[in-house]
């Protein structure tokens, strides 16, 4: 939090420009890619990429890095390039609209679809800045529309909002997905949020109030013992990734908290249309990069997801609405507030409902 006044009346006696203390600037890197940068006198920095679906790229707090970012990002959209390819790395990287999940072709039509759905290669338009008061709290966004759409196929459209609000160490994510079509359509989202050092290093936990924890993969059942712990990078590590059975609260809401003893970095979201949470863990030399991520849908692609159950269709006129927040915790006093109430939740909270017996036989 920031540690001098930040009141109203303090920032009106003393500056005739809000943007002295917070504000988002466009910008156009020589690549021809726009970019958003956000600053905030919480101490927190940010970039946004309105050429790739308005994902979070570049975070820091007070300098220190909150993400991992891949060699020469950010890479511009190109549905020839492939997905790991072009991947950003970046804070957050959104997996859909209607796959998520590794490389398959569709069981019925044969059509191939590329790991984690074109999403991340869609251009948003309609972008527009605002900001001003709200009672005491003076608040930032950027808001952008995004369209996943074919002629005589899928018509979805988003709109998200990204929020700042002056002297708080937070991101805000708001998204509504609308199916503007006649016909319902398969519908995988999964906000794949990405940590990497220092934020993630060796020590770090994450707790996330559970019922079930389940393994992806023969790789994940040898370090199921092991899965709240983070290690340090190693050469050739091969990834590990855990579902949770997350409990949530009376208002639906979840929360994870990635930390040390004294950073690290929250995160809560709404489990109404999004009930399922991955955990990557990858601690691979030089491409040390750590996954938590909501989602209506595990990364499985869209065949299993349908044979399952899981692959939820939104309809025809069909609109639902995210909510993603991320806190810095920086102290030891935050992070001790935040695990206690995610022990709070742990003992009072409700099971999501969903099902994954077909991943424990």
């Amino acid at each position: 939090m920031a540690t001098f006044d930040l009141s109203r009346e303090t920032l009106a006696q003393h500056s005739v420009d809000m943007r002295q203390f917070i504000d988002w600037r466009q910008a156009t890197l020589s690549n021809g890619l726009r970019v958003i940068d956000g600053y905030n006198s919480s101490g927190l920095t940010l970039t946004l990429l309105p050429d790739r679906g308005l994902d979070i790229w570049l975070a820091a707090h007070n300098g220190r890095p909150l993400t991992w970012i891949s060699q020469g990002s950010p890479h511009a959209p190109d549905f020839g390039g492939g997905w790991l390819r072009l991947f950003n790395g970046g804070v957050l990287v959104t997996c859909g609209l209607r796959h998520a999940g590794p490389p398959e072709h569709d069981a019925r039509s044969g059509q191939h679809r590329d790991l984690h759905g074109d999403f991340s290669l869609l251009r948003a338009y309609n972008i527009a800045v605002n900001a001003g008061w709200r009672e005491d709290r003076y608040v930032a966004e950027v808001t952008g529309e995004v369209a996943e759409a074919s002629l005589f196929g899928e018509q979805l459209h988003l709109t998200r909002t990204v929020r700042l609000t002056l002297g708080e160490p937070t991101i805000e994510i708001i998204d509504v997905f609308e199916n503007r079509y006649d016909v319902a359509t398969p519908f995988m989202l999964l906000h794949h949020f990405n940590f990497g050092y220092p934020l993630v290093q060796d020590g770090v936990e994450l707790h996330v109030a559970h019922n079930t924890v389940t393994l992806r993969d023969m790789q994940a059942a040898s370090a199921h013992h092991d899965w709240a712990h983070y290690h340090a990078a190693m050469p050739r590590h091969l990834e590990e990734v855990f579902f949770h059975q997350v409990l949530a609260g009376q208002d639906r809401r979840a929360l994870a908290v990635l930390a040390g003893a004294r950073f690290g970095l929250a995160l809560e979201w709404d489990t109404t249309h999004e009930p399922y949470l991955t955990q990557w863990k990858n601690y691979r030399q030089g491409t040390y990069v750590c996954g938590v991520e909501p989602g209506n849908c595990l990364p499985e692609g869209q065949n299993r997801a349908a044979r399952s159950g899981r692959l939820v269709q939104l309809g025809a006129g069909e609109r639902h609405v995210f909510y993603n927040r991320l806190t810095v915790l920086d102290g030891a006093e935050e992070v001790i507030a935040a695990r206690a109430r995610v022990a709070a939740i742990q003992r009072s909270g409700h099971p999501v409902d969903i099902a994954l017996t077909d991943y424990a036989a």
